[in-house]
């Protein structure tokens, strides 16, 4: 049965191949309108895929309008607009190659609603605001040349020595600060890590689901998408082996602790096992570790990067989503064979993250009133699970209750459809992430990721029961 599944996996696997990688050509302008396609045996020989698995992309992609059929003669590039059919037309718009660029969650959350349970972020609410502003007059008394000073490409070395000393104590790493690069925020880290390691048509693991953002920077770059189901136990060993066996992918992205979008976290065993087959195979781990101390009762195993003695792994440790989002920190850590790359993608992005933000951040972290801020939020945040819980508890939805973190991975009913339910929500002002965007091949159609991080209480409370009110109707 496992031959079976995974013969179809390869399949699904080659056909959205094909059919993404000329899709890619069109959004780019590589392809443009009645431009001829490469034939299906040429396509089939770059691909190193079957005849019939690109016949089935073309066939979907005239299916879907995108493409159409000279007698004879080939596929072709489907005009977009009506314009383009015109012989001799010249559009007076500048040539972009941005059409492509997608943020499907970015989408979503910036739909002005009522109940944004679509947020995995803090309400600004529990965020130390007043003791926060404490420390910005603190920091331009100690630094009073801050406004007219960069910081370093790699960032502050104050803040540097500070972190690595900070990852030394609480997990036991070795590392020195010259291991850190800090970038502004954990996206930007994922952005860089991308540019420099991925290549059109190149290999990746990730899982499934998964942050639907670095999905979209991914498919930026061109990647092929290995997909590695995560359960509450963690991932199927047998099955990455395989895949980093037979396709020797470049990275694998993962998001083991907290899960976004569904709140699992991968045991202390398999973290040490995976570091191994990483080693074996030669695949570089991305380990995003974005809300680590947002646990409820344990804190979570330690980091894959404790396990890693070659450089097989980078470590992105954001902290800036409970303390002040604004601020943008995080910090990607890696062997010096995987920094020093980073750091002149960094230099090329935007030439070093703001110091004001980069002091800021480092005067309150290392204070006393940044222990009893976290101590008050994980209670906040459990309570505000429970509440989602109790609310959602007569829906007959499923979900596996999470140790952390700001998210419910929900299952609704087959019946029940998710696009149409997503529109009348919004229509009544509330929001939430459809599960298909965070699925790397699009499939999870009765899964939803449902914030309750981001909304005070009795917002959450009502916004759960509104929810719930509006899937009765369907």
């Amino acid at each position: 049965m496992k031959k079976a599944s995974s013969s179809t996996q390869d399949s699904k696997l080659l056909f959205r191949l094909a059919y993404d990688y000329i899709m890619i050509r069109i959004e780019r302008g590589e392809l443009e309108a009645h431009d001829k396609l490469p034939s299906i045996r040429l396509l089939a020989q770059d691909l190193k895929i079957h005849r019939l698995t690109v016949f089935r992309a073309y066939q979907l992609l005239k299916q879907n309008e995108k493409v159409y059929v000279k007698e004879k003669s080939g596929y072709y590039v489907s005009p977009i607009n009506p314009k383009e059919a015109i012989p001799g037309h010249t559009d007076i718009s500048p040539q972009t190659s941005s059409s492509y660029l997608k943020n499907a969650l970015a989408e979503i959350q910036q739909i002005p609603v009522t109940y944004q349970l679509s947020q995995s972020l803090i309400d600004p609410n529990l965020l130390p605001n007043l003791y926060l502003s404490e420390y910005v007059k603190k920091v331009f008394d100690i630094y009073p040349k801050l406004m007219g000073t960069y910081s370093s490409v790699q960032g502050d070395e104050e803040l540097r020595e500070f972190l690595s000393r900070y990852l030394v104590r609480n997990h036991n790493l070795q590392l020195t600060e010259n291991d850190l690069l800090i970038t502004t925020g954990g996206q930007q880290a994922i952005d860089l890590i991308s540019r420099v390691y991925i290549k059109p048509m190149d290999y990746i693991l990730v899982e499934r689901p998964t942050y639907s953002a670095a999905l979209d920077m991914f498919r930026q770059q061109g990647a092929r998408f290995l997909t590695v189901d995560i359960y509450p136990s963690g991932y199927d060993l047998e099955k990455v082996e395989m895949l980093m066996k037979q396709y020797r992918p470049r990275i694998f992205y993962m998001n083991p602790t907290f899960h976004n979008p569904t709140g699992y976290t991968v045991p202390a065993a398999q973290r040490k096992q995976l570091v191994e087959l990483a080693e074996r195979y030669r695949c570089l781990l991305i380990e995003d570790d974005a809300i680590h101390e947002m646990y409820f009762d344990q804190p979570p195993p330690q980091p894959f990067f404790s396990y890693d003695t070659d450089g097989w792994v980078v470590y992105l440790r954001s902290f800036s989503k409970y303390i002040s989002p604004g601020l943008r920190i995080c910090a990607v850590i890696g062997r010096q064979s995987v920094i020093k790359p980073l750091i002149i993608a960094k230099s090329l992005a935007d030439n070093g993250t703001p110091l004001v933000n980069q002091k800021i951040f480092l005067h309150y972290f290392e204070s006393e009133r940044m222990k009893q801020h976290l101590d008050k939020l994980r209670i906040a945040l459990q309570i505000r699970k429970e509440i989602v819980e109790e609310e959602l508890s007569a829906t007959g939805w499923t979900w596996d209750s999470p140790k952390g973190g700001f998210n419910l991975w929900l299952k609704l009913p087959e019946a029940l459809p998710v696009e149409a339910f997503l529109n009348e929500s919004i229509r009544q002002s509330v929001s939430f992430i459809p599960g298909i965007i965070c699925d790397p091949l699009r499939e999870m159609r009765s899964w939803i990721r449902l914030s309750y991080s981001f909304v005070n209480e009795g917002q959450l409370r009502d916004g759960a029961r509104r929810l719930a009110d509006i899937a009765q109707r369907f």
